[in-house]
């Protein structure tokens, strides 16, 4: 009885109220204090009945960090026995509560026992089974559930609809979605604005802004989740403007913001200095998830200054905001602050995540950083992150970013169960390595161990045939990419154009680019590139203009194949005009590629002193590249004093690239200067180089 008189209880307290107590645990998302107030039910003899058991498993639902916790699934697991004990197991709306309470720990199998033994069902037990199931990512089981459901004789209500609809927001279940949309409007269902909500989001996930713009003006009464719901559509498929006018729209039907407004115009692109603006005036900007997000859409942006100010702001750091930092700094190669960023989670005591962890691996780029790769494999080690299959991903694309494809290999290898996307890692490595025989190898490894190719596998190994020039395998990728509808993705489509090109058939190329329906910039710069890499300059300069005549603006890849076709087609007017039209009117600034690009086009025009004068306006400090294509440009000329000039600067630039004391000795003997000739030998000996070494390939038919 001590306990209820530190409460101020001079009697015993019944079991009503206990109830009100578990409700309000409900309320704050207390699931610890519920569990404790159960236990404490037995030290007054007071028996729980089944409505006690289905506000304890609500409570247990409430809070998502105690779903993640270690001891949930152990407790959940107590619980279920407990009810089997004391027979309030039977009650469809207890087991329906167990349910909820196993899909939402992940527990699948769990649940779906549950429901295969309860003695009876109903429509909110079916609804609580495809919610769960739909949310655990099984789509398809998802839907074959809805059948089953209906097929029992269940009438689907409004919120059957409302748990079965996320699963059909992918490309691949379109169709599905429609068919379900179609039940919907036959049963009548349709008119309800949470479905209309649903619908709207699967619509904008399966890129079908049409439906989901007449789904959305169809909603009479648009609630904050609509008007989110539509942004977040825009967003998605890429229509920035679109998403800042409906935000705009509802700003002037005065609908109140939220949190998730912020992060879906922060999702659409929006200016994050607007949305933080906007955060602060309505309040928002205390929500640790704003907060979170303002973070990350700063550090993707590059203001990683900002994003740092923000996070000290944050009363409880978070691993997702301390990623974002992380990943930030890895983008820009600062590993000294990806590294201090870790240290300070260290100390925080927290424990870097696949995602966290794939982040850091992708900044280890230079070979001085190699040993940061090895000892992060080995923190992965230690904390078990290895078992994860995206963290054995980053590793096994940092060893193959270092051409230590046999390592990757090894930890392949060590992987019980190799999903498809670790199949997806190997082949890319192999590729980029420059294995590309063994990338082929492991595509029919993979295919006998029953895995399907997708999109990123075809669009890899299509990489690897431009690679050794294996046209015939790369047409039976075509056909396997025409017989599996998977030419609708962008990434296929510009693989498939960079195959046929490097592979001798432009003619193919063009034939692919033509049937893509919408082409996205790297499609139109492959096929420029393409162009120019055939001498096609006149064709490569109507494709560039077609494309902005589409309405899309040319990055520094598009300006670069513009200018490589100039260059093959001696177009020195040609090429001024686009170099000066990229800095000026696109705001782009050249690199050191497109530097070089117009010190050749000057340099095969002849044009010397121009190509001088445009080394000496550069703003940034010429590489190897750029003085290369001018000492090229006095052998095509034969200038060998000016020649001798920059071989010097290049000397000193990288002594050990034996290509320009080739071209030197070839101008040497043009020139007949035969001495010469024999002492830039004897330096290509000393360096231990010979020239630039290469592999001829021929493909047996």
């Amino acid at each position: 009885m001590n306990w209820a008189c530190s409460i101020g209880l001079s009697t015993k307290p019944g079991l009503v109220y206990f109830h009100s107590l578990l409700n309000s645990h409900i309320q704050t998302k207390n699931p610890k204090q519920a569990l404790l107030l159960f236990r404490q039910l037995y030290e007054f003899n007071v028996k729980p009945n089944d409505l006690t058991s289905s506000l304890l498993l609500k409570a247990c639902t409430s809070s998502s960090s105690y779903l993640n916790s270690a001891n949930a699934e152990i407790e959940a697991n107590q619980i279920h026995t407990h009810l089997i004990k004391s027979g309030v197991d039977r009650f469809v709306y207890v087991g329906t509560a167990l349910l909820d309470l196993y899909m939402k720990l992940g527990r699948v199998r769990n649940a779906q026992k549950l429901f295969d033994d309860m003695p009876e069902r109903d429509d909110v037990s079916w609804n609580a089974l495809i919610c769960g199931v739909s949310r655990n990512g099984r789509h398809f089981e998802a839907l074959e559930l809805f059948v089953q459901m209906c097929r029992e004789g269940f009438r689907p209500r409004h919120t059957t609809l409302v748990s079965l609809v996320p699963s059909c927001g992918r490309h691949e279940l379109a169709f599905q979605g429609k068919s379900v949309h179609g039940f919907g409007i036959k049963a009548g269902l349709d008119s309800d604005s949470q479905v209309k909500n649903a619908l709207t989001s699967m619509y904008g996930k399966c890129a079908d802004l049409e439906a989901a713009e007449v789904l959305f003006e169809e909603i009479g009464d648009k609630s904050v989740v609509s008007w989110n719901t539509m942004i977040g559509a825009y967003g998605q498929n890429g229509f920035f403007d679109e998403a800042m006018l409906v935000f705009k729209r509802m700003r002037e039907e005065d609908v109140q913001a939220n949190l998730v407004t912020v992060v879906s115009l922060l999702s659409a692109n929006a200016d994050p200095e607007s949305a933080h603006c906007h955060a602060i005036k309505t309040g928002l900007v205390n929500n640790a998830s704003v907060i979170t997000s303002l973070i990350c859409e700063y550090a993707t942006r590059g203001n990683t200054e900002s994003g740092e100010l923000l996070y000290k702001s944050l009363p409880q750091k978070t691993l997702v905001s301390l990623t974002a930092l992380i990943s930030s700094y890895a983008e820009r190669d600062n590993m000294g602050q990806v590294m201090e960023c870790f240290a300070h989670l260290l100390q925080l005591d927290m424990k870097l995540d696949a995602v966290a962890m794939v982040s850091i691996l992708h900044g280890i780029k230079h070979p001085a950083d190699f040993g940061l790769g090895l000892a992060f494999h080995g923190y992965g080690l230690k904390t078990g992150l290895t078992a994860d299959s995206l963290a054995v991903n980053g590793l096994i694309s940092m060893y193959s970013r270092f051409d230590n494809i046999e390592d990757a290999f090894s930890l392949f290898s060590e992987m019980r169960e190799k999903p498809l996307i670790t199949w997806n890692s190997l082949v890319s490595g192999c590729v980029q390595a420059g294995r590309s025989s063994d990338a082929l190898e492991l595509f029919s490894q993979m295919k006998m161990s029953g895995h399907s190719p997708d999109s990123i596998s075809i669009s890899s190994l299509l990489s690897g045939c431009c690679q050794i020039e294996y046209l015939k395998f790369g047409e039976g990728l075509h056909t396997y990419v025409l017989r599996n509808n998977l030419e609708g993705e962008d990434f296929v489509g510009t693989a498939l154009i960079d195959m046929y090109t490097k592979c001798g058939r432009i003619d193919r190329a063009e034939r692919v680019f033509k049937s893509i329906k919408e082409p996205c910039l790297a499609t139109w710069n492959s096929m420029i590139s393409g162009y120019s890499l055939y001498g096609l300059e006149h064709k490569a300069l109507v494709c560039f203009s077609e494309m902005q005549e589409q309405g899309l603006k040319p990055d520094k890849i598009t300006f670069l194949a513009v200018l490589a076709a100039c260059t093959h087609g001696g177009l020195v007017h040609g090429g001024r005009t686009y170099f000066q039209m990229m800095k000026e009117r696109f705001n782009l600034i050249p690199s050191l590629q497109h530097c070089a690009c117009m010190v050749n086009l000057y340099g095969r025009a002849g044009l010397l002193d121009d190509a001088l004068m445009f080394i000496r306006d550069m703003e940034i400090e010429p590489d190897f590249a750029v003085w290369g294509a001018l000492l090229n440009a006095c052998c095509i000329h034969q200038e060998v004093k000016l020649g001798e000039y920059i071989a010097k600067k290049l000397f000193f630039l990288d002594s050990k690239n034996a290509g320009f004391l080739v071209l030197m000795s070839n101008l040497y003997a043009i020139k007949r200067r035969w001495e010469d000739v024999a002492r830039v030998r004897e330096m290509m000996r000393e360096t231990g180089g010979d020239g630039c070494s290469g592999i001829s390939v021929i493909e047996m038919t």
